[in-house]
């Protein structure tokens, strides 16, 4: 049997600071873990893989939600249960991401815009208040 790792080690093996392993407890994404006798955390090697999956999970934008909900079927699941679910998240964030891609590229012409109208415009020292933004859009 292998030899049960601490928060610590944890954390080193999987790049995951202890506080964000404690976190992710706490709200449900990895399970709590078993303590030993002077209740220390103790994790095995299949809770380093679960780490690991979370954190690139999390590196692709997942949401701790969405997150709990697949880690949930973690328990005893192989791969190809899991698989389909995770396709569908991907999927679905994929979708979000274009969409961000979109509202950003119409702020990168507005704030271009804006840029171009305030090097070309010229305060007077009398106006009152400043009102370089009123043309912008309240999108």
């Amino acid at each position: 049997m292998e030899r049960p790792l601490t928060v610590g080690q944890l954390a080193r093996a999987t790049g995951v600071p202890a506080k964000t392993i404690r976190f992710y407890e706490q709200v449900g994404v990895l399970p709590v873990a078993e303590r030993s006798a002077s209740r220390y955390r103790q994790y095995s090697r299949r809770d380093v893989d679960r780490l690991v999956f979370v954190r690139r999970a999390r590196a692709l934008g997942l949401s701790l939600p969405k997150l709990k909900i697949l880690t949930g079927e973690f328990q005893g699941a192989k791969c190809a249960t899991i698989r389909p679910r995770l396709q569908t998240l991907v999927a679905d964030q994929l979708r979000t991401v274009r969409h961000q891609i979109v509202e950003f590229q119409a702020l990168e012409q507005e704030l271009s815009e804006l840029l171009r109208r305030l090097e070309m415009t010229t305060v007077t020292p009398d106006a009152e208040g400043c009102r370089c933004l009123d043309e912008i859009s309240g999108n």
